[in-house]
């Protein structure tokens, strides 16, 4: 066994710290009765992860795809939502198995100045979301109640408060307060859908891929943004972390049963998450895209357009509300993630509200600079930078997961099948070779 396996095993044995403090294991779990009854006790996690596939990013790349290619790019949209499935179960893998999250991983396994700069690019993923949420949110309640954009900006500032008061309730009251926001998103989307009466026949075709999504360069273009905008690094860290929340039996038995909830609870979640991504794009295809169209972009046009089109004023409101729900639900998980990598990668702790208060403060910065300097068309390139952003942090996440859970001396008896980890390091290569390409694209104007 060599040095670095060593100390890996050192590091999982004594546990000086476990991920989440005493939030790990603090959240109780059947032992015994039917299978639905005992997965209840693990569902929580999977949608606390899936807030970060439908953020502002992907509303703005899903409504340009709907509106140029009507339901084309519906493949797209579920090949990325797969790859998510499985990058979230290997996340999930890791954390049961070893008892450590992907930052604490990290630490035990690179050498110092390269822990460093992973924690460096992953802080920058996470302030870039954070810049995301707040610019979502910012818009959000100008819409629904005349709120200035800058305004709006600083009262997202105020979130640290609810996040108090829920991390001082327990994990589950962290769960519940997402999973009823989710709840508000999927209701919203599901009456709009209803509203616009799409062809089932060219939804179902639109899941079938076509040659126009490779052919076509602006088609390709949108797809890689819709796959770069999906797979969040930050759940990556967060995902390994919370799924230790449940207090199942540290034996390989009690982690062979949690891995199987915990990765049906991520599965189901990720599923909604695909609805509303899908919702998004065929609203844009049903109303934008059959209407002829085809400019409609970003987030306030398709505000402004939806009601008109659709003849329901209700349709735009809804539209409204369920970003806003998007942009709060998130602020509960960039929080936990914040804390998971400056806990993991440096052994730092925070008070919770200095933690949110910096990574909020990073992120208000610049959408109150931006807004005040070039207005709202500045905003919506601000809000295309923090996918560049997340996009260039991508590998940093994605490569060290799937390497450690190749590694049967880092995972034991739960280490992955050589199936699946020639599958797993084929979607990092994708998801790899995809966002460079976007990034090029980006900084080129290409």
């Amino acid at each position: 066994m060599g040095h670095e396996e060593r100390a890996w095993r050192v590091a999982r044995d004594t546990r000086e710290q476990p991920s989440l403090g005493s939030l790990n294991g603090s959240v109780p779990v059947r032992q015994t009765g039917s299978w639905l009854r005992r997965l209840l006790g693990f569902l929580g996690p999977g949608y606390m992860i899936s807030v970060g596939y439908m953020d502002p990013g992907n509303w703005a790349t899903d409504i340009a795809g709907g509106a140029r290619f009507g339901y084309t790019l519906l493949c797209v949209i579920l090949l990325s939502n797969l790859m998510a499935i499985v990058l979230q179960a290997l996340s999930a893998r890791l954390g049961i198995a070893t008892g450590r999250d992907l930052a604490q991983a990290c630490r035990d396994h690179y050498s110092r100045p390269v822990g460093f700069v992973l924690w460096l690019a992953c802080e920058a993923a996470i302030i870039a979301c954070d810049l995301a949420e707040v610019i979502g949110t910012a818009i959000a309640l100008k819409l629904l109640f005349g709120i200035p954009l800058v305004v709006g900006a600083l009262i997202t500032a105020l979130d640290v408060f609810l996040i108090l008061l829920l991390m001082r309730r327990g994990f589950r009251a962290l769960e519940a307060f997402v999973m009823a926001l989710l709840g508000v998103i999927f209701v919203c989307f599901g009456i709009q859908i209803a509203l616009a009466h799409p062809p089932l026949h060219a939804v179902l075709a639109g899941f079938l891929p076509t040659p126009e999504v490779v052919t076509n360069p602006a088609a390709l273009y949108i797809a890689i943004g819709i796959i770069g905008a999906t797979v969040m690094p930050h759940n990556l860290y967060l995902h390994s972390s919370i799924v230790q929340t449940r207090a199942y039996p540290r034996t390989d038995t009690g982690r062979r049963e949690a891995l199987r909830f915990a990765v049906a609870d991520s599965t189901i979640a990720l599923m909604l998450a695909l609805f509303v991504n899908a919702a998004i794009l065929i609203l844009a295809a049903s109303v934008f895209h059959a209407h002829g169209r085809t400019d409609v972009e970003e987030i306030e046009q398709a505000y402004e357009l939806l009601s008109p089109l659709l003849g329901a004023g209700i349709a735009s409101t809804l539209f409204a509300t369920a970003l806003l729900a998007s942009g709060l639900n998130s602020t509960v998980t960039a929080t936990l993630a914040g804390q998971i990598v400056m806990e993991g990668f440096l052994r730092l702790r925070i008070p919770d509200w200095a933690r949110r208060l910096i990574t909020r403060g990073l992120a208000i910065v610049p959408v109150v600079a931006v807004t005040a300097l070039y207005g709202e068309a500045g905003t919506a390139r601000l809000l295309v930078l923090s996918q560049v952003v997340l996009s260039m942090q991508l590998p940093f996440a994605v490569i060290p997961l799937v390497r450690f859970v190749s590694d049967r001396g880092k995972m034991g008896a739960l280490v992955i099948p050589g199936w699946l980890a020639i599958l797993s390091w084929a979607i990092a290569g994708l998801i790899v070779v995809l966002n460079l390409k976007l990034l090029v694209d980006t900084v080129t104007g290409a």
